[in-house]
């Protein structure tokens, strides 16, 4: 196999893949010596950072993933936005779904701790938009139900990986453009999608309880009820067939 050959073939794999390839990988696929493998791979990657490529190729997590350029990304959303009607989300499903993207997988229990409120309707309709999915149970008593972000969720925001998440303030702007304009969108509590506060527990003294109550009084909106019916669905949907009882899901949730 000539130089070009292999790297036409490792130009291949790597688009192929849904995760990075190791060089391991893709020494085994093709065949080769290790050393000559990377000496292509390394041209290959070298060929990509020029400026007039739209792509790149990066090491990421001990392989090699293709991926659009940082200065190709809004054209790139403005694309995918083109392709899909806005999808309108309140406030509270936007800052839930902020939580379960920097944080998963996750649990309803664990998302409700970060948020101070209930969130099993917000759930429920980020599942029925398909913005996120669930990924198993998580391995504690009563095994509630992991949430993480979907394939849809990087289309609608133009990423083509989780390793391009932009910082949280980012991620509210580029969600206002993806998901439609602010046009009845509840009022946002900045302490609840602030970087530094995800996961943080209230001020000293304060429970969360009484942390809400002072949202309330101050008038920001807290937990809209998304329907009973969609609060129960959203502890049972996407749950494999073999998976415990419905009753043990809802105690876990």
């Amino acid at each position: 196999m000539t130089n070009e050959e292999r790297k036409a073939a490792l130009e291949a794999i790597i688009y192929a893949a849904d995760e990075p390839a190791t060089i391991e990988q893709l020494t085994k696929a093709l065949g080769d010596e290790k050393l000559a493998v990377q000496a292509s791979l390394d041209e290959l990657v070298a060929s990509y950072a020029a400026e007039e490529r739209g792509i790149e190729i990066r090491a990421v997590a001990g392989g090699y993933k293709l991926y659009t350029k940082p200065q190709q990304h809004d054209v790139v959303r403005r694309f995918i936005k083109s392709l899909r009607p806005p999808l309108r989300l309140s406030m509270p499903a936007l800052e839930t779904l902020a939580v379960i993207a920097y944080k998963q997988p996750v649990t309803a229990p664990e998302i409700s701790e970060i948020r101070g409120v209930n969130t099993a309707g917000v759930i429920s309709t980020l599942l029925d938009k398909h913005l996120i999915t669930t990924a198993g149970r998580k391995e504690v008593i009563g095994r509630p139900i992991l949430y993480k972000t979907s394939k849809e969720f990087l289309m609608r925001f133009g990423l083509s990986d989780l390793e391009e998440l932009p910082s949280l303030k980012e991620f509210e702007a580029l969600a206002r453009e993806a998901l439609g304009s602010d046009e009845g969108l509840a009022p946002t509590d900045e302490s609840l999608t602030n970087e530094a506060n995800i996961g943080k527990e209230p001020a000293s003294g304060e429970s969360r309880v009484e942390s809400e109550e002072k949202r309330k009084s101050a008038g920001t909106e807290t937990e809209p009820q998304e329907g009973s019916a969609e609060a129960t669905a959203a502890n049972n949907k996407g749950t494999p067939e073999n998976e415990d009882s419905a009753k043990t899901a809802a105690a876990g949730e």
